[in-house]
């Protein structure tokens, strides 16, 4: 008897990764192990010097095929096992364990857009719908595009043991949000990826091609975004905390905005729910600002921030690196731990 192994990883394609994936068949009772693929072809290596090596690094049931089958997600290593350039998660998993004693939990709000036949689902041919405000959260076939698709992502998700959290239909129409967490840096990244490869993959199933570009329809119409909710242990029992990871995030803003996703300009422009890109600033229940404070959040005295400045297209393993590493020195430092 055997079982059918789908092995993903992140290719090397700029300025923002695909997720790639291939099929391997096990006999029952074997292990995913190390495999092999070609890094020419995914932008990874040269033709000359073009093997590259898959690491399982998180296995899951697979929901599309049933049974026994698994979904194995990968980091890339060289020949000699050393992290690839694109292996981000090797970076992560380094601060991860430097800083697991403050317990870091994230939760990733993952917004993304439906196309069908190059424009977004629910957009008329040659035209434009009405304007952005009916739409999110909202319910009827006028406002609300590509309901069956989400419901059997989510389904999917569920059925893969994934961390996700809940759905949503977001301000223009055809897109779309799924919340992954809480949970630590790397198990979020993990379960973030996956179900980006099970979003990509129940849309070609309906013909359908869901996007994280991060502004995919120029004008007065939202972005899309990866808005990322962040504490730590400390941050969770107490507020002074909370204001140094703020300020710790002000203090290394350029170096975040960054790696928060190509494209961040036309994102971040101060309108439609964003702040400057180049500008940073936080506040309590401040949707315009770079980093909120939830109101209850100010009210208890405790809890977490959200960093709204992600792109949708940003890599979950940087951000959380990112956040982690600079929130957690800081912390350490003030003795907030």
């Amino acid at each position: 008897m055997t079982y059918k192994a789908e092995y993903i990883w992140i290719d090397g394609t700029e300025p923002t990764a695909k997720l790639r994936s291939k099929t391997k068949v096990l006999a029952d009772g074997a292990e995913p192990g190390l495999w092999g693929f070609d890094g020419s072809s995914t932008n990874q290596a040269t033709g000359h010097s073009s093997d590259l090596v898959l690491k399982p690094v998180f296995v899951c049931p697979d929901p599309i095929r049933g049974g026994d089958h698994v979904l194995v997600m990968c980091e890339v290593l060289h020949t000699d096992m050393t992290p690839h350039a694109t292996n981000t998660r090797a970076a992560l998993a380094e601060v991860d364990e430097r800083f697991a004693e403050q317990e870091p939990w994230f939760g990733i709000e993952q917004e993304y857009t439906f196309f069908k036949e190059g424009r977004p689902l629910g957009f008329p041919l040659g035209g434009f719908p009405a304007p952005q405000g009916g739409y999110y959260c909202g319910v009827g076939a006028d406002e609300v595009f590509g309901r069956d698709i989400v419901e059997l992502h989510l389904d999917r998700c569920l059925a893969a043991g994934l961390k996700i959290s809940g759905i949503n239909a977001e301000v223009m129409p055809g897109q779309w949000e799924f919340q992954v967490g809480p949970g630590g840096p790397l198990e979020v990244g993990d379960h973030m990826w996956v179900a980006r490869w099970l979003l990509y993959r129940t849309a070609e199933e309906f013909d359908v091609a869901a996007t994280l570009d991060p502004k995919p329809v120029k004008g007065d119409w939202n972005g899309a975004g990866a808005h990322t909710n962040f504490s730590t242990k400390a941050m969770r029992e107490g507020y002074e905390p909370i204001i140094t990871a703020c300020e710790a995030l002000a203090d290394n803003a350029v170096e975040h905005v960054k790696h928060y996703g190509h494209g961040i300009e036309d994102r971040l422009t101060g309108h439609h729910e964003t702040a400057p890109w180049d500008k940073f600033s936080y506040g309590v229940s401040d949707r315009g600002a770079s980093v909120r404070i939830p109101w209850q959040v100010e009210v208890d005295k405790c809890g977490y921030i959200e960093d709204r400045r992600p792109n949708a297209n940003v890599d979950p393993y940087l951000v959380t690196r990112l956040i982690t590493d600079t929130c957690c020195s800081a912390l350490e430092k003030a003795g907030q731990v």
